[in-house]
């Protein structure tokens, strides 16, 4: 991107300059002399030479600062205009070195905003594709439920009922899924805020329990919470709370009628480790590396009316808070799902 028209106009600019002084040095000498002597034009033609040699090293350092600025504008073009990726920062000294360094630390932030907006843009696109997906067959359902009770297709009342009862599992699927998907689309997206400090685990396990004491006395399964009364632990009480539930109703589908499910914790100086266990049909090992997509449901057969988002909100919920998830799992046997704080 070079442009010649600050050379032109330097150069035009000290040749008028040059030539003036020439011209009155020369009187100078005239006036002094009476005429332009072989000396005075010896000393005309030196400071002739001089002048020339100063063009010339000005020139030189003003055409180096004005190819920097050019390719500091290229660098600008790029960044706006095109992908190009920058090869590294070009360190000088100077005012032109302090100029090439704020220019990398602007194309930085520049390149970490439109990473972030499209990253943003993907994540929305996607979730309104899972959401939408998600949506077409208990909206394809009810409206089918919906014909056959508006025209009387239906007519014993033992069967109305029961298409009633369907609509409404379809109805609440629906409601927890969409709930679901805004709160993962908030904590990936940022907006939501954990309110981080010292909670007591025992409570938090008892809250968890309680929250799907419903679904384990249904089936005659048995929770058993292993945890010390004095133990804490720096996180967000209400959203660790709703991770656990998520895991025990996991735990809970996935276990037979009269199963075991344990909450335990490990905690030392070091972390604080919990483990939500059960003894359950267990995951195939090539299953386990999927478990945390959006919608990913190992068995379909298990628990029909399951959208496939609560481990994926319970992740995202553990690494909000500063965590991490792992699961561990023999088909058959158990499934392990460990969480660790790192203190």
């Amino acid at each position: 991107m070079k442009n010649s028209f600050e050379r032109n106009r330097f150069s035009i600019l000290y040749l008028l300059v040059s030539v003036i002084g020439l011209i009155v040095f020369s009187l100078v000498c005239y006036l002094q002399e009476g005429e332009i002597s072989h000396k005075s034009l010896a000393e005309i033609i030196c400071v002739a030479a001089i002048l020339t040699v100063i063009y010339i090293a000005m020139y030189i350092h003003y055409n180096r600062v004005l190819t920097d600025m050019e390719n500091i504008s290229q660098i600008m073009d790029d960044v706006i205009n095109t992908d190009k990726e920058l090869i590294g920062e070009e360190y000088k000294e100077g005012a032109v070195g302090m100029l090439y360094t704020k220019l990398y630390q602007m194309v930085g932030i520049l390149k970490e905003s439109r990473d972030r907006e499209l990253n943003e843009k993907i994540f929305l696109r996607d979730i309104i594709s899972d959401i939408s997906h998600q949506l077409k067959t208990p909206l394809a359902s009810l409206n089918v439920f919906l014909d056959l009770l508006t025209d009387d297709k239906v007519t014993e009342q033992d069967k109305r009922k029961q298409i009633l009862s369907e609509a409404s599992n379809q109805l609440s699927r629906m409601e927890w899924m969409v709930l679901s998907m805004l709160k993962l689309a908030r904590i990936e997206a940022g907006a939501i805020v954990f309110d981080i400090k010292e909670q007591n685990l025992s409570n938090i396990f008892q809250q968890a329990g309680d929250g799907v004491k419903y679904l384990l006395d249904d089936r005659s399964q048995t929770l058993k919470i292993e945890c010390d009364d004095e133990v804490v632990l720096n996180c967000d009480g209400e959203w660790l709370t709703e991770a656990l539930i998520n895991l025990l109703k996991n735990a809970s589908d996935y276990s037979e009628q009269g199963k075991n499910i344990s909450i335990e914790v490990d905690d030392n100086n070091a972390f604080c480790r919990i483990y939500v266990k059960d003894e359950g049909m267990g995951i195939a090992e090539e299953e386990l590396p999927n478990i945390f997509k959006r919608f990913y449901r190992v068995d379909n057969q298990v628990n029909p009316n399951s959208v496939g988002i609560g481990l994926s909100l319970t992740k995202s919920i553990i690494e909000g808070m500063g965590g991490s998830i792992k699961v561990r799992s023999e088909i058959g046997k158990y499934t392990w799902f460990v969480i660790t704080f790192v203190k």
